[in-house]
């Protein structure tokens, strides 16, 4: 017998010229309903990220992993950090070995690891690093482009994917501008951050501001004037990525710089 999302996969349905899923057919289960928002929530996610205050360390990457189901040793993570390196003659360097699953080790101390960056101590304009995730668009293209409404939008804002629903088809991850979605090497489904929509709407953090020693990471709600988070962004100069794209992403840096991708 097949199952759904097999079935879904091998199904089309020929309109218009086009091949549309048949799984695009389909009503929604009720949890869908949870994406319309005639009755806006009280909340909505925002996180916030602190480059002078990251260190490297990966805590934050092993927490994540261990906390949402994805594999260790699997070269995909819900979240990373980057190491940027600024030479003096002006080139960026980039890297991220597992991630920063490890922190940054040296070369000659780990085996099996491309590090791309190669600069000399005394040829180091500057140098840092930039955790990523997913910036829970408020215009989320990834939304838009599945079929069949796997992946949806909260009343408080966070993109969550429907394991049971996603059929594989990669829409969404060819659809995402940051990069941060993949398949998940067990399930085969689109895998990617949710600010651990699990532990937040209980109350408590997500697993990677809790792992983060430094107070790099930070979560909060943009409609709490009096949060924290909230403060700092409507107060001080803070950056998002690829603003050019329109996707108004929730995830804002401080002490982001020209270099960052």
């Amino acid at each position: 017998m097949i199952d759904r999302r097999d079935f879904c996969k091998k199904a089309l349905l020929i309109a218009g010229g086009m091949a549309i899923p048949l799984s695009a057919l389909e009503l929604f289960d009720p949890k869908r309903l949870l994406a319309e928002k005639n009755d806006p929530a009280p909340t909505r996610w925002v996180f916030l990220v602190d480059t002078h205050k990251c260190v490297g360390c990966g805590f934050c990457v092993k927490a994540c992993k261990i906390e949402n189901e994805i594999p260790y040793d699997a070269n995909v993570t819900r979240t990373w950090v980057e190491r940027y390196v600024i030479s003096r003659d002006g080139k960026t360097h980039i890297d991220s070995p597992k991630g920063a699953r490890d922190g940054f080790i040296s070369p000659k101390m780990e085996q099996g690891v491309e590090h791309p960056v190669e600069v000399r101590n005394e040829d180091i304009a500057k140098a840092f690093f930039v955790p990523k995730l997913c910036n829970q668009c408020d215009n989320p293209p990834c939304v838009q482009v599945c079929p069949v409404g796997a992946t949806y939008q909260t009343a408080d804002g966070v993109v969550l994917v429907d394991r049971s629903w996603c059929i594989g088809c990669g829409y969404c991850i060819m659809g995402c501008p940051y990069g941060v979605r993949f398949f998940h090497p067990v399930y085969h489904v689109a895998e990617k951050c949710n600010f651990c929509y699990h532990r937040i709407t209980k109350g408590m953090k997500t697993a990677c501001v809790d792992a983060c020693p430094f107070g790099a990471r930070r979560i909060g709600n943009l409609k709490d004037p009096n949060d924290p988070v909230t403060r700092v962004i409507m107060t001080e100069r803070v950056n998002v990525l690829k603003e050019e794209y329109g996707t108004k992403p929730q995830v804002f840096y401080l002490g982001l710089t020209k270099e960052v991708k």
